[in-house]
């Protein structure tokens, strides 16, 4: 009982101060990524700036692919519900225009969907002698997350029953492609960004085609 006693004491020691080297690291590694962009984030630039040995950082996160998704997925906003009223082509145009002002306003989140995009990165790592603490791969995790901040709202609206109805069955990630895609692709490759009017031409195409499928 008091050799128990001793090891539940030494974990509730142990764990906060994992929470906090892992913290530092984060804060280090978004501070240093808002700042000078995917390059500022090092091993070495991270572990300087948030005092944090680098053995530490390497039972957090296995490699600096890890590190990097980590910091992106913390500066990723919260999903934000579509608007509960109106028809479908007047929440789809509020949706499409948020999204918009959230891919034109946040360079970081432009950056992270390219660095996605790539799928192939060369990290920094410790070896094959690394044993990371976190159970989950931050990669998964952000990529998860992106799917949801901008899947979870069309779904919510396009998997209705009023869009069901006016629209019939449709694939909502064909759907998603269609609406979006062309705003990150404009961002992506440097064009002028879409304007109110062609985003509201890019829903009333959509729906002319669904309609037209559904009938």
């Amino acid at each position: 009982m008091i050799i128990q006693n001793l090891v539940d004491n030494e974990d509730r020691l142990v764990d906060p101060r994992k929470a906090r080297s892992r913290a530092r690291l984060l804060d280090a590694a978004t501070s240093l990524l808002s700042t000078g962009g995917i390059d500022a984030v090092t091993i070495d630039a991270v572990t300087k700036a948030s005092k944090v040995a680098r053995t530490t950082l390497y039972r957090h996160f296995t490699d600096s692919t890890q590190l990097l998704a980590a910091a992106f997925e913390r500066l990723l906003p919260p999903v934000t519900a579509p608007a509960s009223s109106g028809t479908i082509r007047e929440q789809l145009i509020e949706l499409l225009d948020r999204q918009a002002k959230l891919i034109e306003e946040a360079p970081a989140q432009l950056t992270m969907l390219g660095w996605l995009a790539l799928g192939s990165v060369q990290p920094e790592t410790a070896g094959a002698a690394s044993h990371p603490e976190e159970d989950r791969n931050p990669v998964s995790s952000l990529r998860a997350r992106v799917v949801n901040q901008y899947r979870e709202p069309f779904d919510q609206i396009l998997g209705g029953p009023q869009a069901q109805q006016e629209l019939g069955d449709f694939d909502t990630t064909l759907a998603l492609t269609q609406l979006v895609g062309p705003i990150i692709f404009t961002r992506l490759t440097g064009l002028p960004p879409t304007g109110s009017t062609e985003r509201q031409q890019l829903v009333d195409d959509f729906l002319a085609a669904r309609s037209a499928h559904a009938r």
